[in-house]
């Protein structure tokens, strides 16, 4: 494993960390408390020092995880989650991946904050991120007023936000990252979605900020672990179950265009966290993990030969034709695009 330090603030993260969102949601399958455990033991065993939750990922269970997981390692591990959403009034009303009702006001920030500092059984949260904020909360003082003063009270050590597709996410990050001060933004990005994951982190070089970036949905799915063929169905409760199929068999089709990228000692799941790593402004990669034989894939990424300029040339070729796929144009809902 490798590591990436964020600028002035003292915080450094694993190149590959863990996101609690596929053990604590039910949404990439049901898992048990132990399975859970030992899938986030084996990470930190692997050199996984970010563990990164959601107050509404299973109503506060992800935060339970980890501090049922690491009740002795705490200066050890990176805790980075997530407020924002109401789960605490609308917890039972969520279906599927619908959302529910969000409260930013500098109370609920404060009551979700001293939340999920119980949950967690610490006395500080290593990076507190809001979570898919709108453009609402990007020009309101009194949010980020309200953030600063949880800093200097200890609470938080960084700030960031963490943004998603459903609510739009282009014009709020760009936004957020010229105007508030950030440690950290994450978002969707991989080979095959790179829109509009680059041209948030180009505003963060074109404003001349030091902000980093975590990155999310690094396989698309699960389709650049490279496993998937036209036969693939997933489980009912699976999120995947509820895609399109053109969206399984185009995928499938722009594969293949990157197969060049396997080698004998580097799989294709390897190369797309390797594609993510090329960049300086990308400190950790948070790849979806739901076994172990995965997990050791992933976290061995790191030390995988490298993309060659060549590599990331053609990469660069083929996104620009659509791997030569065609398609609907995409919609990239909240981004006026």
């Amino acid at each position: 494993m490798k590591y990436r330090a964020f600028p002035n603030t003292g915080l450094s993260v694993s190149e590959v960390g863990f996101g609690l969102w596929t053990v604590s949601t039910g949404w990439w399958g049901n898992f048990t408390e132990g399975e859970a455990l030992g899938l986030m033991r084996k990470a930190f065993d692997l050199g996984v020092t970010l563990f990164d939750a959601a107050d509404t990922y299973g109503n506060g269970l992800s935060e339970e995880l980890i501090a049922k997981a690491f009740p002795t390692h705490r200066d050890e591990i990176v805790i980075a989650t997530k407020i924002g959403y109401d789960f605490l009034h609308h917890g039972n009303e969520r279906r599927g991946q619908r959302e529910i009702p969000q409260d930013f006001s500098a109370e609920a920030l404060v009551r979700a904050t001293d939340a999920a500092l119980k949950r967690l059984r610490t006395d500080r949260i290593d990076l507190m991120q809001l979570h898919n904020i709108r453009m609402e909360q990007v020009h309101d003082d009194k949010v980020w007023s309200t953030m600063e003063r949880l800093k200097a009270e200890g609470k938080i050590r960084n700030l960031g936000i963490a943004l998603g597709p459903a609510i739009g996410w282009l014009r709020e990050g760009a936004d957020c990252i010229r105007e508030r001060e950030l440690a950290s933004v994450q978002h969707i990005y991989n080979l095959l979605e790179q829109h509009p994951g680059r041209a948030i982190q180009q505003a963060a070089v074109e404003a001349g900020r030091e902000t980093l970036f975590l990155i999310r949905v690094t396989h698309s799915s699960g389709m650049l672990e490279g496993h998937y063929n036209a036969d693939t169905t997933f489980p009912p409760t699976d999120h995947r179950s509820h895609r399109p199929r053109s969206w399984l068999l185009n995928g499938i089709r722009k594969v293949e265009k990157l197969r060049f990228l396997e080698r004998a000692d580097r799989t294709l799941g390897q190369a797309a966290l390797q594609w993510l790593l090329a960049d300086p402004r990308v400190a950790s990669t948070l790849p979806n993990i739901y076994e172990e034989s995965q997990l050791r894939e992933f976290a061995a990424a790191p030390e995988c030969l490298p993309l060659t300029e060549g590599d990331l040339e053609e990469i660069s070729r083929l996104y620009s034709k659509n791997f030569g796929v065609e398609e609907d144009a995409p919609k990239f809902k909240g981004t006026m695009q």
